[in-house]
């Protein structure tokens, strides 16, 4: 049995939402230290995740109608957990669906976001001591029952190597991708904004490839984009519109600009921070089904898919790589 039950620990959980919300003293010089660990973090990004955190993770009622579905395990395993870094909090959801399950968790930060999650994890720990026993933050994960990583398709293979002769959850690097009709309203594109900008295009949910009509016109794309043109001034995306800018300019690619966005056509849907890709289709239809069976991709945003606007607030039942991590932990 878990050391505290899950009506326990949804309180503790409602007890959090209310103490991210109050925005303490504490909380608030956690975010700046965190914004000094990583020059990615800024105060407005982390209150964003935050704030997408407390709405869709931390609400009670969708917690009681998500949890309800699964059986949890009446056995306890110890879950090794890698986290990733990208984005603020990215790791939550990994730690919220541990935290509800009746394992053991063994949680390896990511040295990008070490700050965020492991205040959260001491806060609860404060609060029911019982937890110390149930969650570690550690650096070394041997010798765990199950895994759980996340990381590039690079450290996935080193994941693979350490963790697959063991129950796991390995995930690869992803992206997202926009289907346009070129009908998208004003309203729509500077949605679609949010969803190419926010956290500077580096989560898997970041749109860093739009598909496109043939004869598309990209100056209201563009324009609307330029509700984000002050990214111009943080000095590591700036180093990367300079940089791939002087790549396009010294090698004869075409791009275009509205002077904090790089547009560039490319068959590819992984994009550099500061550059958007974008690839023509002759039938939408076509180019829908060829992104459906693109394992690259984490998200699709358009008519009839996600929302413009929603591409960064996913839900408790929308999981990275599409793997249910709730179905995996409670099958153990």
């Amino acid at each position: 049995m878990s050391a505290i039950s899950l009506p326990e620990k949804l309180q503790l959980l409602e007890k959090l939402k209310s103490h991210l919300l109050a925005s303490s003293e504490d909380w608030q010089q956690t975010i700046e230290r965190a914004t000094q660990a990583n020059a990615w973090f800024t105060q407005s990004h982390i209150l964003t995740a935050v704030n997408n955190i407390v709405e869709e993770y931390l609400n009670a009622g969708k917690l009681q109608a998500w949890i309800s579905q699964y059986p949890l395990s009446s056995s306890t395993q110890t879950v090794g957990m890698v986290m990733a870094g990208n984005i603020p909090l990215v790791g939550f959801h990994d730690f919220l669906c541990g935290f509800l399950s009746n394992h053991k968790l063994k949680i390896k930060l990511s040295s990008k976001d070490a700050v965020l999650l492991s205040y959260i994890i001491n806060l609860l720990t404060e609060w029911q001591h019982a937890l110390t026993d149930y969650i570690t933050i550690a650096d070394n994960l041997k010798g765990c029952d199950a895994y759980i990583a996340t990381g590039s398709n690079n450290t996935s293979r080193y994941f693979y190597e350490y963790f697959g002769k063991k129950p796991h959850l390995i995930r690869k690097g992803k992206t997202s991708v926009a289907l346009l009709t070129g009908q998208e309203t004003t309203n729509e594109l500077e949605l679609l904004a949010n969803d190419i900008f926010l956290y500077y295009g580096l989560g898997c949910r970041s749109i860093t490839q739009v598909l496109v009509p043939q004869g598309y016109n990209f100056e209201p794309l563009l324009t609307a984009c330029l509700k984000y043109e002050d990214y111009i001034n943080h000095h590591k995306y700036k180093n990367n519109y300079d940089y791939h800018l002087a790549i396009y300019l010294l090698n004869g690619v075409k791009y275009m600009t509205n002077g904090s966005l790089l547009l560039v056509e490319n068959a590819l849907p992984f994009s550099a921070v500061s550059v958007l890709h974008y690839h023509f289709y002759t039938d939408i239809n076509e180019g829908a089904a060829r992104l459906k069976v693109d394992d690259n991709i984490q998200a699709i945003i358009g008519e009839q898919y996600i929302p413009f606007g929603m591409a960064q607030k996913p839900k408790l039942n929308e999981y990275a790589d599409n793997a249910d991590t709730m179905a995996f932990l409670t099958s153990l």
